[in-house]
């Protein structure tokens, strides 16, 4: 709307003086911003770190800005960065929930909200998920081909989907193949951390004589970690004493020797998934809820042999 000696007069300007425009002040005048929130659970996890990078790929090619939160699972520090990011006006939310999740969502009932990995079981929520039930099946199908017969599993928080959902996996495989599940073979932990994949891998390797398992399918990389160390504390060998299956593929899972069997997920399609659908969502906030499930395979490595 001005004269083309004007606005060549005003570009100079601009790029002499490097100027950057207020988005803040550009919102304020729009009332939105191009910021969209994500709140993942644990950003030293690699796979968070994975879905981190396709949330933010996808969030590029739409011109938003990703504005990222680590909980570690606290509470406090949810509903914390859910309130700053409402103080800065962001379109839109992509989260991996928590068990306190679908509470502090209440409020934010007219934002447009992607879940990712697992659900809060919020009613209409937008979630991006794995086939974790499958995933779990395969890797005890897996061990019981091989063999084993004693198979225990380091499980997840029960009231986190992705634990529950593995957990079924394993006794649906358990059951397939007419094993009783011993007492003391299942160990839920109360983080998913390799400190705590450790201590309940010292319960699973303590138990005495034939109640010891052959075998173990640990429920993410970090409790693989805890479980690997564990292994080794008690001088334990990999596969020869004890097989070993984890969740979620790593670098360090193909370059430890002996390199590491696994199910893996597509961590990085998870997030650019729900990127994505987020995007779709930011001006028809009000359609219905959906849930995209992705598959997930087994990789056969070194880590499992026959008992």
């Amino acid at each position: 709307m001005v004269a083309p000696s004007t606005r060549n007069k005003v570009l100079r300007a601009v790029a002499e003086l490097n100027y950057q425009p207020n988005q803040l002040a550009r919102s304020l005048r729009n009332q939105h911003t191009t910021t969209i929130g994500l709140i993942l659970a644990d950003i030293l996890n690699e796979f968070h770190a994975q879905v981190a990078q396709g949330v933010q790929d996808a969030a590029f090619t739409h011109g938003l800005t990703v504005m990222l939160s680590s909980t570690n699972e606290d509470a406090r520090r949810e509903a914390a960065f859910l309130g700053e990011l409402q103080r800065h006006r962001f379109r839109g939310l992509i989260i991996v929930p928590t068990e306190h999740t679908a509470r502090h969502l209440q409020n934010l009932l007219t934002t447009p909200i992607v879940e990712v990995d697992r659900s809060s079981g919020v009613r209409g929520a937008h979630v991006v998920l794995a086939e974790n039930r499958e995933g779990g099946l395969s890797a005890v199908r897996h061990l019981v081909q091989l063999g084993h017969k004693r198979v225990a599993t380091i499980s997840g928080k029960p009231g986190v989907t992705t634990g529950a959902e593995r957990l079924s996996g394993y006794h649906d495989g358990m059951a397939e193949a007419g094993l009783r599940v011993e007492p003391g073979w299942v160990v839920s932990v109360s983080q998913h951390d390799e400190a705590h994949g450790y201590d309940a891998a010292m319960r699973l390797l303590r138990l005495p004589g034939k109640r010891r398992p052959t075998a173990v399918f640990a429920f993410n990389n970090e409790l693989t970690a805890g479980l690997l160390r564990a292994v080794k504390a008690v001088g334990m060998r990999v596969p020869d004493d004890i097989s070993i299956v984890g969740f979620d593929d790593s670098r360090w899972a193909r370059l430890m020797s002996p390199s590491l069997t696994v199910v893996t997920q597509p961590a990085y399609e998870m997030g650019y998934l729900a990127g994505e659908r987020l995007v779709s969502l930011l001006d028809r906030p009000n359609v219905p809820g959906s849930v995209t499930r992705l598959p997930t395979s087994l990789i056969v490595r070194e880590s499992t042999a026959a008992p």
